[in-house]
């Protein structure tokens, strides 16, 4: 009797385990259109987002939605996100300004970037580039320098407070001795509109930005943020070269599901996603807007977030730079 009886209850245990094996959050994913939160038409991260729906869209047959919404240097749509129904339908590009400067620059921000987040994976790196307008009468850094120190009272234009457009910018005056007045958009679409208008004379934007009016010679294109050349813009001279070496900021993206998102799901997104991005094809088209693929592990995204943060708190601290 203590035989059958220990039978009927390892039956009973495999019956009760087997509905929870059965279900795979995954296996039916995506069964209805994904709604992907970027920053501003014309931006990067609007840039980024529409290839990659696309491709996404391409490879399940299942539609990939672009949601832009401009300002607040990216916490609005990011903090959509964080308050969505962790179903991995809705997701963010999110980047320096969403994860990492946000923190300082904000004293009620309504999300926590490490909390309220699944990291899906690394995008793209990249830099900044420092651009000016063609009125402006220098062709080096160093002659921006002067020019500026002659001058006195030059305006810079940046993506947002807390972007990392907005971040190179106050670098560059640490870094330079410069007093450049910011001046902050609504996205980096509306900073370069602002460029090309002479609204602003200076701007420090990714290359994907800027990138048609550089080739175009619309904007003049100084210096990369970046101690080498970079391969995505090797025509432009590094930090290095231009004589400002202290001049170090990362641009980079990657992709953002709400806390608590099924492992499944944020996996088989991780892996589609960097399989795309890991095509020859895909590489090159990405390369040619000024910017390298990363693909990288759920895990490795959430570290590198940590290390942003960790690098740049003390920058913007001691700038005192605010937000709100």
């Amino acid at each position: 009797m203590r035989r059958i009886g220990s039978k009927c209850a390892a039956f009973a245990a495999l019956a009760l385990s087997l509905p929870a094996l059965a279900v795979d959050p995954a296996a039916n994913y995506p069964g209805r259109p994904i709604r992907v939160m970027g920053q501003g038409v014309g931006s990067t991260a609007d840039y980024l987002s529409r290839y990659l729906g696309q491709k996404l869209t391409e490879r399940w047959g299942q539609s990939v939605v672009v949601d832009n919404r401009s300002g607040a240097g990216g916490t609005i749509p990011t903090d959509i996100v964080a308050k969505a129904a962790p179903d991995g339908y809705t997701l963010v590009m999110g980047h320096a300004g969403t994860h990492v400067s946000s923190v300082s620059l904000y004293r009620n921000l309504p999300y926590d970037p490490i909390r309220d987040f699944a990291p899906i994976t690394r995008v793209t790196n990249g830099v900044t580039v420092l651009v000016v307008h063609p009125s402006v009468p220098i062709a080096s850094v160093q002659e921006l320098i002067a020019y500026a120190k002659q001058k006195g009272n030059m305006n810079y234009a940046s993506a947002g407070p807390g972007t990392i457009s907005h971040l190179t910018g106050e670098l560059f005056n640490q870094v330079t001795g410069l007093k450049l007045t910011h001046v902050p958009y609504k996205g980096a679409g509306q900073a370069l509109t602002a460029l090309l208008s002479n609204e602003t004379q200076v701007s420090f934007l990714s290359p994907i930005t800027a990138h048609a009016q550089i080739k175009s010679g619309r904007v003049k294109a100084l210096a990369v943020s970046s101690p080498t050349r970079f391969s995505g813009a090797p025509e432009i001279p590094s930090a290095t070269e231009a004589g400002i070496p202290g001049m170090q900021a990362l641009l980079w993206f990657g992709l953002f599901a709400p806390a608590n998102t099924p492992r499944p799901i944020v996996m088989k997104l991780n892996q589609t996603v960097g399989d795309i991005l890991r095509q020859p094809e895909v590489k090159e088209a990405i390369l040619r807007q000024g910017a390298e693929v990363a693909p990288s592990t759920p895990e490795e995204l959430a570290a590198f977030v940590k290390s942003e943060l960790a690098r740049w708190t003390p920058v913007i601290r001691t700038a005192g730079i605010r937000a709100d």
